[in-house]
Parts: structure tokens; sequence; C-alpha cells
């Protein structure tokens, strides 16, 4: 529920930030999302009386925390500014690294074993996002050097996040997702304030509130339930499930063209038989790696009840 909720909210979120670089910079926009969402959540984990965890950190903990914070206002930020070069589709396609990333970092950092049929759930996924996204593979045209460009800042974005991401599940032995993400909004504040333009606020309209607001709830909600699965659910099972992103993104695009909403962003973007092989092998593949589990955790019981009725 956490993770399908998280993929849900950044499925939908490249809409937004694309919206919002007509008015406002990524920088200031970041910073605000980190304010609604530190706000919030600490207004909450005070309620509940959850602040006490933060007695027991030591200082390697600290550190841990920083840099988690660090990672993730550089991947907020680079993202935020590849749409300048690309489309949101685009970007979720070159995004789609961090998956797999993300899950060979389980691997290594946290001895979480890939079964042959894991491995061989990533492999299709691989392939069924590029097969998905074949049309914008094409690097010929003209502004191939700008797509270029584009990518390699996505690229940095996937890193930054998926090393975000490792840390914080490092320090769910001491810490809730909640506390951690309260920790890395409260450094984001503080950094990032030098370098945000306030001058924006002052000139934006209800629609662009309206835009913004949505981002910093999406923030609120999608980072809070992505720490939660990452908290109950093995990094491999996690990392799968986001490969269903760009898919609900590239839907949502679809739709918004096909409504004629901002007509002058977002253009329509080009599906065949092809792309929708990539469907097919990418929430098959997902739908694999989520029930494998299930399905050897019922012949486990099952062989066990046999034995048990032998004996």
């Amino acid at each position: 529920m956490f993770v399908s909720v998280a993929v849900v909210f950044w499925g939908i979120l490249p809409i937004a930030l694309k919206l919002s670089g007509g008015f406002i910079d990524p920088v200031t926009l970041t910073w605000f999302r980190f304010l609604v969402a530190f706000v919030v959540t600490f207004i909450l984990l005070w309620r509940f009386g959850n602040l006490k965890q933060f007695s027991q950190l030591q200082g390697g903990d600290w550190l841990k925390l920083a840099a988690a914070g660090i990672l993730l206002m550089l991947n907020y930020t680079s993202f935020v500014y590849s749409l300048d070069y690309l489309s949101p589709g685009t970007a979720q396609l070159n995004f789609q690294t961090a998956p797999f990333f993300l899950a060979f970092g389980g691997a290594l950092f946290f001895k979480e074993r890939l079964t042959a049929v894991q491995l061989s759930c990533f492999a299709a996924l691989a392939l069924g996002v590029l097969l998905f996204f074949h049309p914008s593979l094409d690097v010929s045209a003209e502004n191939s050097s700008q797509i270029l460009f584009g990518v390699l800042i996505v690229q940095f974005s996937v890193l930054s996040w998926t090393s975000y991401a490792l840390l914080q599940k490092s320090l769910f032995t001491k810490l809730t997702p909640n506390n951690v993400l309260l920790c890395i909004y409260g450094l984001g504040i503080l950094v990032m304030a030098p370098f945000s333009e306030f001058s924006h606020f002052g000139l934006m309209d209800s629609s662009h509130w309206l835009i913004v607001g949505f981002c910093a709830i999406n923030t609120l909600i999608a980072y809070g339930c992505f720490g939660q699965a990452m908290k109950y659910w093995p990094t491999a099972q996690v990392s799968a499930m986001l490969a269903l992103t760009p898919v609900l993104s590239f839907s949502v695009n679809a739709l918004v063209v096909y409504l004629g909403w901002w007509p002058e962003v977002f253009k329509v973007d080009v599906i065949d038989l092809w792309s929708l092989l990539g469907i097919v092998l990418i929430v098959g593949a997902v739908f694999t790696m989520q029930l494998w589990p299930l399905y050897l955790g019922n012949k486990q019981k099952r062989q066990a009840h046999v034995e048990g009725e032998s004996v």
C-alpha cells in the first residue's frame, strides 16, 4: 500500500514540475516543498510524542542524516532542471536506472539476497522500459546535444536519490522514517534559503499557488510512504514497484494532452506496438517480483503442514 501510493504521486509529479518551471526556479520550489513537509511532519511527530528518538543518536548518525539531506536536495533540484531539456516522459525513462541501483545497493550494503527469479524480473523490467520509451531513444535529432545534457542531469539525480534512500534505510534501526525525513526537511530549509528567490512568491497567482501546493503535498505523502515501504519491505521489491512510475507518468501526460490542458507545454508522446509490449513486460515483471515471495511462503507452509501430518 505504501509503495503504491508513492508510485502514484511520483507518476503525477512531473506534470506539476513542468508547469512550475514557468514561474519559479527549482531551488525555491524545493525550499517551499521542504518547508511545508517539515511543518506538517513536525506537528504530527510532536503530537504523538515521537521526537524522543533523536536523543539516542550518535555523531555518525547525525552525519548520515546530513548526507541524506544534502543528497535529497540535489535530487530534487537537479530533476527539475532536467525538465528544461527533456519531456516528463523522457525524464522518467532516464530515471528508471534508479530501481536497479537501489536493488543492487540493498544487496551490497544490507546483504539482501537477489534470487534468480528477481534478477530475471529486473532484466525484463530493463527490456520493458527500453521498449516502452524506444521512440525517445532517438538521439539523431537536431536537439540531440540538449537531450544528452538532460540525460546527464537525470543520472546525477538518480545517483543522489539512490544514495539518499540507502542512507535512510541504514538509520531505521534508530529512527522512524518520518523522523529521518524531518531532519532532512529541516536541513534543506536552512541550506537552500540563501539560494532561494522569495520574490517569486509575491508574483504568483492562485493557479501558481495550486501547483506549488500540490508539489509540497506530493513531497509529504510520497516520501513518507516511500520511507515506510523501505522499512517494511526488502529493497528489491520496493525498487521493482518504482518501475511502474514512468508508465503512470506517460499515461497522465497522454490524458493532459487529450483533454487539451496546457497545449503550449505538453505534447503527445509516440506510442506503438513495441511500447505496448514494453508496458506488458513492466507490469508482468513487477507483479512477478511481488507475488514470488508470497508463492514461496505458501509453498513452505504447505510443506510444513504435510510434514506435520506425516509425523
